[in-house]
């Protein structure tokens, strides 16, 4: 055994809890799914036949949660796909600054900056057009594999 101390650097993330893994034949419409490293919510899952030597294999066809952009994949049913870990959570919106930030109240009373405004154009109105006149907006956070963005938003009346 060696008395020297052994650093080891690393740039790269485990990314240990940012999904689990679950049984391709348990993953449902609706759920969520790990497709091409990005997080999708699946709006199709057919699954064919066992061939005469092979597994059943599911097709998914997902939605990318964060750019709605389309992604297919095909797994044997057998085997184990990432699912990621999905959370929502309600800010309430303090102010919009002017390089497209939004600054968020949370539950503790502590502010937070680091959010951008969503790029959903209908989503992106309300919240700019609610905020000029001046209601108390809440927000919707979802959070997936590291990333964060504005979903939905809650008007909780006049300030």
């Amino acid at each position: 055994m060696s008395d020297e101390e052994h650093h080891f650097e690393s740039k790269a993330d485990a990314g240990a809890s940012k999904t689990f893994p679950q049984q391709a034949g348990t993953i449902r419409k609706n759920g969520y799914i790990v497709i091409k490293g990005r997080p999708c919510k699946v709006v199709e899952v057919s699954t064919s036949k066992t061939g005469k030597h092979g597994h059943a294999k599911c097709h998914f066809v997902g939605i990318d949660i964060f750019t709605a952009k389309k992604l297919e994949d095909i797994v044997p049913s057998s085997h184990n796909c990432d699912v990621p870990h999905v959370t929502r959570t309600d800010y309430q919106l303090i102010d919009i600054s002017e390089d497209g930030f939004v600054s968020l109240l949370t539950e503790s009373g502590n502010t937070k900056d680091d959010l951008r405004l969503p790029t959903d154009e209908n989503l992106l109105a309300q919240i700019k057009d609610g905020f000029a006149e001046g209601k108390d907006l809440v927000v919707s956070v979802m959070n997936a594999m590291g990333e964060e963005q504005i979903c939905a938003l809650k008007d909780i009346g006049p300030k």
